[in-house]
């Protein structure tokens, strides 16, 4: 029982640091899609792509 009892104690800190890590991890994606999203580019990209949506529409 004591066994038990020290291996789930010991395994609390790797769940804090798996979750701090994947916090990390959506965090850097976040930033990078934010630079892109800012770029001219992507934004010349974005708005080619609305001003050919009404001549894709049927209606």
């Amino acid at each position: 029982m004591k066994k038990l009892l020290h291996r789930r104690q010991a395994d609390r800190g790797m769940t804090t640091a798996e979750y701090t890590v994947g916090t990390l991890g959506a965090c850097t994606i976040g930033g990078v899609l934010v630079k892109v999203g800012q770029s001219p580019w992507f934004g010349s990209l974005v708005e080619d792509l609305f001003n050919k949506i009404p001549s894709i529409l049927p209606f």
